[in-house]
């Protein structure tokens, strides 16, 4: 073989060896990777797990300051008090049973979770007369916090499906009602009605301390079928352009539930019902026409699939406020109430 044949021989076989290094991919760390349509699937403020892992947010509380004494009920005292979420001053009505010494332990609370409002109409004493008194006659404290914006309260009322502020505001009023010195910080329960169920919903999933939850007529179903299964209407003037415009902006930042199945699925506290702190008991209309009874009855449906205790009573032609069988869905509450408050600790 003479010596060009040989250097041609050697050149093809340097070139070769160079195409293919060039046609190798490189390895995938060295590549920008980018999620598809830039949707933010980790470390969303709206998530679970973002309130699980930030507890610094709400775990500590405050102390509960007495703003004003209001006329006492039939059988406990009545106040405007106050206590800070996120910095906010946010304003609550506080009931305390008359017996003085309270029980051993002090007494159960049920933390008071009122549906939508227009924040700028809301005040503290108003609404929800009948409901508080109640469960304050039956021997509890009530605790039923305004939300951040609404009345008096300090901060923005931004809503509470695109933003986790009310759900922040609720938990620090749990934290901080265990610190009063009348309250048993081992017996609390939680009501909310409407978009306080959902506020129910999610406090109960990310905290263990809530021993017993009861749900009227809540938003309780999971953020896709809140998207495509629940339309209210005109939405009120009274919020800011964010609040009513949630499903669109955080459609077109995340994409939606089919694109981005994990996004909706963190925010969702349907998705963390294995963790639930405690028992549920739902009461609905079937005639709401404020929202679907589907919710509560598919809620019912996925706690027993997770096997977890739920009651569900529906109201035949009632409505979203359940004023035709009222004193009924009362007492059934504080029966439920009652039997995880009062008659000794769950342990689930």
């Amino acid at each position: 073989m003479n010596k060009v044949k040989l250097f041609l021989i050697l050149l093809i076989i340097i070139l070769i060896g160079l195409f293919s290094f060039r046609s190798k991919p490189l390895p995938l760390t060295d590549v920008p990777q980018e999620n598809e349509g830039g949707i933010e699937v980790d470390n969303n403020p709206l998530s679970i797990v973002a309130l699980r892992d930030n507890p610094s947010l709400w775990e500590n509380g405050s102390s509960i300051i007495i703003e004003e004494t209001l006329p006492p009920g039939t059988n406990y005292d009545r106040f405007i008090v106050s206590y800070l979420s996120e910095g906010y001053k946010i304003y609550a009505l506080l009931t305390v049973p008359k017996a003085d010494p309270p029980p051993a332990g002090g007494w159960p609370v049920i933390v008071f979770n009122h549906g939508y409002i227009p924040p700028r109409e809301y005040r503290t004493t108003e609404r929800y007369v009948a409901y508080v008194d109640g469960f304050a006659r039956s021997g509890y404290i009530v605790f039923k916090p305004d939300y951040r914006g609404h009345g008096n309260s300090e901060g923005e009322a931004i809503g509470a499906y695109g933003s986790n502020a009310y759900t922040i505001d609720v938990l620090n009023a749990v934290s901080s009602i265990k610190k009063y010195k009348d309250a048993n910080p081992e017996k609390i329960g939680m009501w909310g009605h409407s978009l306080g169920g959902y506020l129910t919903l999610r406090n109960m999933v990310i905290r263990r301390d809530i021993k017993a939850g009861v749900i009227w007529a809540g938003v309780v179903a999971s953020y896709p079928d809140l998207l495509t299964r629940w339309r209210r209407g005109s939405p009120p003037p009274s919020l800011p352009t964010g609040a009513r415009r949630w499903r669109q902006l955080l459609t077109e930042k995340y994409g939606s539930p089919e694109q981005n199945p994990a996004f909706w699925s963190s925010i969702s506290a349907n998705s963390y019902l294995s963790d639930i702190s405690g028992p549920l008991q739902l009461h609905h209309g079937t005639a709401d026409a404020s929202v679907p009874l589907e919710f509560s009855e598919k809620l019912a449906s996925q706690l027993k699939e997770a096997g977890k205790e739920v009651e569900l009573f529906t109201y035949s032609g009632d409505d979203h406020n359940l004023s035709n069988y009222f004193n009924m869905a009362m007492q059934r509450s504080v029966e439920f109430f009652n039997k995880y408050l009062k008659g000794g600790e769950f342990n689930q």
